[in-house]
């Protein structure tokens, strides 16, 4: 595996709940490199950057001045509307951000930066409907037939990104499974029951949970493992083929009624748990599974964080969050 050193890495999202952690372990595996984090104006600035430059996804004749001041040799592209309610909500608004954004800032770089690194992170909702025809953990090869929204942006970003690798684009693509940990918004589902155990166990909320559909298994990880795999691929990029593609995956399908309980057994609080509606999707698949064999053989990568760890740190942080609301 290369061990390529970026010298100066730009990450997109870089306050968000993936940018944060990523950017600890950014700081860690490349102690030399400056560290740009590009944000939106009046969002919160990520502490570990040692440069911050003003980005608008929507605004893309903004990105081309982004890149040449940033000048980066590597990019982490992590900013997206990535909640996939959201996307049903506004289908145009995730479209614009996701896809036209991350297609100007592409450009941009093939443009401003044609040596640097694109590392793009994408998604396994992209393989969709596949998880419920395919029968066997799905590898790159699996088509990509998204099932929302969200979904379908990052497949047509994936798409596009690989034909801009024809033409010089020196990207990577990701594709990472469900991943949560601390600082995880609750419009997503291990984060919703852990902010709602810890309203009820203050008396914030009554003690009714409400859910969506608990017979689903997801391929759960730690955020931790993910952020590990895009630096290992940052490392490795110098000798990858052109327009890699990488699944990052637990390969263990967990149902999210055992995870609820799972989270309720942390707590001393009884509750009734009732299905929301709301919280349905009218797209899904029972279940989803991702082999992930091509990041543990070219990247030296694999999740090492235990389950049981990563349910601990996302309730501990929300009943953080909880009594500072309630203080």
């Amino acid at each position: 595996m290369a061990t390529g050193m970026p010298q100066k890495i730009l990450v997109t999202g870089a306050a968000g709940f993936v940018g944060r952690h990523l950017m600890s372990r950014l700081r860690h595996a490349f102690p030399r490199a400056t560290l740009v984090a590009a944000e939106r104006d009046g969002a919160p600035r990520c502490p570990v950057a040692d440069l911050h430059l003003s980005m608008d996804l929507e605004q893309p004749a903004s990105l081309d001045a982004l890149v040449a001041e940033a000048m980066p040799d590597a990019i982490v592209h992590l900013a997206a509307q990535a909640a996939v309610g959201a996307a049903f909500a506004d289908p145009v608004h995730t479209w614009r951000v996701n896809l036209l954004g991350t297609l100007a800032l592409a450009d941009s770089v093939l443009k401003r930066a044609p040596q640097a690194t694109f590392l793009f992170v994408s998604s396994a909702e992209t393989y969709g409907l596949s998880f419920r025809d395919i029968d066997a953990a799905l590898d790159e090869n699996a088509p990509m037939r998204p099932g929302n929204p969200y979904a379908a942006s990052k497949a047509a970003c994936d798409i596009a990104l690989g034909e801009m690798a024809l033409r010089g684009l020196r990207c990577v693509r990701m594709r990472p499974s469900n991943h949560t940990g601390t600082g995880q918004s609750d419009s997503f589902v291990v984060p919703a029951f852990a902010h709602q155990i810890a309203r009820i166990e203050v008396g914030l909320q009554e003690p009714v949970m409400r859910v969506g559909a608990l017979d689903r298994w997801r391929d759960f990880l730690d955020v931790r493992d993910v952020c590990d795999a895009y630096v290992l691929a940052l490392k490795a990029a110098p000798e990858l083929p052109v327009a890699s593609v990488f699944n990052i995956a637990s390969g263990q399908p967990r149902r999210i009624g055992d995870i609820l309980d799972a989270l309720l057994s942390r707590s001393d609080t009884q509750v009734k748990v009732v299905e929301d509606a709301g919280r349905l999707r009218p797209t899904d698949v029972m279940r989803t599974l991702g082999n992930a064999s091509l990041a543990r053989q070219h990247l030296n990568w694999s999740a090492t964080v235990p389950w049981d760890e990563t349910l601990d740190t996302v309730l501990a942080d929300w009943r953080a969050r909880v009594r500072a609301e309630a203080a």
